[in-house]
């Protein structure tokens, strides 16, 4: 052999090899597919079209057969399953078109019952339209069986098969809203779907100005009461001391002449008296002030309305030459 045949030799064997390897792979395929197809024609003669038509359906996906599909079209036709049934013969006679002469003829009497079976199950297919609510968030997903359905199908009669269908929505980040629907043969029903929307965002902060003012208050107000009672303990220690170093427990017929223990102790009591009385009158006007911010707050989703839930109002009540008076006036 020359150098040029021996280089033709050994392309032919290397284009050759990727054949050899996928034959056996293929062959098994086959096989599958025929195994498949005995079984599941077993089944379906004896009635069994529950397991007997996904068992012929997968011979047909592993080595696509006209005699397969038709033989399909027949099982599902006796399932019940109208609508598929339906569809699977029409298949069948579009690739009968495609066939020669030949290979339609050793088809046999297969198209023309084909076309015998549509015009008998097409008055039974039944055909489901769903439709969105008005308003219906954009990019919401419908879903039948499991299966995404084409926006461009929405508010479409679709042949479907009897019997139950599961139907879904969710909306861009919403839950999953989900219903059954039972359709019979021939049966044309509508069904506008629900949609469950995504959660509201809490507004920045978590709470309003007018809940955190008064949360403030409030605060400025428990602080005052506290100042004042530590400072209230104080004066009244203070007191105490005042009564043993001033008036007759030192002797004086006055009962403002104190030794000096006393006068220091009488002058921190004053200061610590002054303290103790603000400190109070500022705990109660916050505390009150956080009540009547919190008694007169719009509730959600009418504050936008600009109404409440409570006839109560803030405000000025009275004013003169003597001061202000803020408080609250209303039902509640």
């Amino acid at each position: 052999m020359t150098r040029r045949l021996r280089r033709i030799a050994s392309f032919a064997a290397f284009l050759l090899c990727p054949l050899a390897a996928a034959t056996p792979a293929a062959a098994q395929e086959s096989a599958a597919a025929e195994a498949l197809f005995n079984r599941g024609l077993a089944d379906m003669e004896a009635g069994k079209y529950e397991a007997g038509c996904p068992a012929i359906a997968e011979s047909h996906r592993l080595e696509p057969k006209p005699g397969a599909l038709f033989t399909l079209a027949i099982c599902e036709s006796r399932w019940g399953r109208v609508a598929s049934a339906f569809k699977r013969f029409g298949e069948y006679l579009a690739l009968h078109e495609q066939m020669t002469p030949a290979q339609q003829s050793r088809q046999g009497e297969r198209a023309k019952v084909a076309r015998e079976e549509r015009e008998r199950l097409a008055p039974l297919v039944p055909e489901l339209s769903l439709s969105l609510p008005p308003g219906a968030p954009a990019g919401t997903v419908v879903k039948r069986d499991g299966e995404a359905v084409d926006a461009a199908l929405l508010s479409t009669g679709v042949p479907v098969d009897p019997g139950e269908h599961v139907v879904s929505t969710q909306a861009p980040g919403g839950p999953v809203w989900e219903t059954r629907i039972q359709i019979a043969e021939g049966e044309k029903k509508r069904v506008e779907l629900q949609v469950s929307r995504a959660p509201t965002a809490a507004p920045s902060g978590g709470i309003s100005g007018r809940r955190a003012a008064a949360y403030v208050a409030g605060g400025v107000g428990l602080a005052g009461l506290v100042l004042g009672g530590v400072t209230g303990a104080l004066t009244l220690g203070k007191k105490s001391v005042v009564e043993e170093h001033c008036g007759s427990a030192i002797g004086q017929s006055d009962e403002t002449a104190c030794d000096p223990m006393g006068l220091a102790a009488s002058e921190s009591a004053s200061t610590t008296g002054l303290v103790s009385t603000i400190g109070f009158g500022v705990g109660l006007a916050g505390l009150g002030t956080a009540a009547v911010l919190l008694l007169t707050e719009p509730e959600q989703g009418e504050a936008a309305a600009g109404a409440t839930s409570r006839r109560i109002r803030a405000g000025v009540l009275a004013a003169g030459p003597g001061g202000v008076l803020i408080g609250a006036r209303g039902a509640w």
